[in-house]
């Protein structure tokens, strides 16, 4: 496999992950799933959450590509573009950790953005934590974030609805 095809397919792996991460989000953790999701959304002091053990399931995505582009594991039968799509579930999980758990909730270190892209998903991560409970809500994703004034209108609409409650601190 030629270095531009195998670049080409960590790109694209990264940002269907994105895709993935997206849906997971809204369909799973604020759906059926709910159960580990909950106290991400809750005021805790404790360094882990059940939540985390969504990441397991981003590593075992990774780890099973890694398998089956692996001539170790797979001997003849290994599928090369399993490794490049291992290597961008990967670089996505690292830059999910930097950017959500890191930036987003200041996790790992404390840095504010004062602007561009970065304070552009600080924005649009903390008003998807501006309803109550798992119904409802806006930007289910992690890396790509839509502008914040376009969430704000659909939080306010999805209140007048009835579908979200909002905590009465982020009121639209």
């Amino acid at each position: 496999m030629s270095p531009f095809a195998a670049i080409a397919i960590v790109i694209i792996s990264f940002f269907a992950m994105e895709g993935v991460a997206w849906s997971a989000h809204k369909y799973i953790m604020h759906g059926w799933g709910w159960g580990w999701h909950r106290d991400h959304h809750e005021r805790h002091d404790r360094m882990f959450e059940k939540n985390d053990l969504y990441a397991l399931f981003g590593a075992g995505m990774s780890i099973s590509a890694f398998a089956i582009g692996s001539p170790l594991i797979m001997g003849a039968h290994a599928w090369e573009p399993g490794t490049w799509i291992g290597l961008g579930i990967l670089c996505y999980g690292i830059v999910y950790s930097l950017i959500h758990d890191g930036l987003v909730h200041q996790r790992y270190f404390h840095y504010v953005p004062r602007g561009g892209y970065a304070k552009r998903l600080v924005q649009a991560h903390r008003l998807h934590h501006a309803t109550v409970g798992k119904e409802g809500g806006v930007s289910f994703g992690f890396v790509i974030a839509r502008d914040p004034a376009a969430l704000k209108k659909e939080l306010a609409e999805q209140r007048k609805a009835g579908i979200a409650v909002l905590r009465e601190a982020e009121e639209v």
